[in-house]
């Protein structure tokens, strides 16, 4: 059975919201075993200013002091939840789901050099927003915020659970695969998905049940 007494986050992805597929159907998910998955919202009502170290504060701002925390995060709300379970005594368990480790290493090459220049340059990109469904501009502190984090630095042995898709268009595979060989404390289960892991929601919610309850 999954403990009642610790508190669960989901952290959704970059550009996307607590109404996505994923957000919406593990909150559905644990609603069914009689437990709060706690879902906020990133974006705080201003995707111009988003960074790591924002989601980082936002999150901690909500966090108890006197509970265990478990931390699912998707994508960048997976590279969220680690930088928070690195940090945060609280944090006793990690599951990530696509996590966006090296981030800017494979967005920025998918952007181009023109467009990078063109975005330090005026301070402004445009980008879609999948919770939004329209373009919304992003400040280049973005990536000034993100470069100093060194994912090296990620040591704490957590308990850790890796969801990651095969064909992943966004974050390869192979950027979990590196994180999981090099820490022995991380699980990494391997799915026939892409980056959204649309089609494996059940295979999901098995996996994060059977973490849960310590079958492995």
């Amino acid at each position: 059975m999954i403990s009642s007494t610790a508190v669960y986050f989901y952290l959704h992805g970059f550009a996307s919201s607590p109404r996505s597929a994923k957000a919406q159907y593990l909150d559905q998910c644990f609603r069914s075993v009689g437990i709060q998955l706690t879902i906020p919202d990133l974006n705080q009502e201003d995707f111009y200013h988003l960074s790591l170290s924002r989601q980082i504060r936002q999150v901690e701002g909500l966090m108890p002091s006197d509970k265990p925390v478990t931390l699912i995060g998707s994508s960048f709300g997976g590279l969220t939840a680690a930088w928070l379970g690195e940090k945060n005594v609280q944090v006793d368990r990690l599951i990530l789901l696509a996590p966006a480790f090296q981030f800017l290493a494979h967005w920025i090459p998918k952007l181009g050099p023109e467009q990078m220049q063109r975005w330090q340059t005026e301070q402004s990109l445009m980008t879609y927003h999948h919770g939004e469904a329209r373009m919304l501009p992003i400040h280049y502190d973005f990536v000034t915020d993100l470069a100093p984090y060194d994912e090296t630095h990620l040591q704490r042995p957590l308990p850790t659970l890796i969801l990651h898709g095969q064909a992943d268009e966004v974050i390869p595979i192979q950027a979990s695969r590196n994180f999981a060989e090099q820490r022995s404390w991380v699980t990494l289960i391997e799915l026939e998905s892409d980056h959204s892991l649309g089609n494996v929601q059940l295979q999901i919610w098995q996996a994060i049940q059977a973490f849960l309850e310590g079958s492995f």
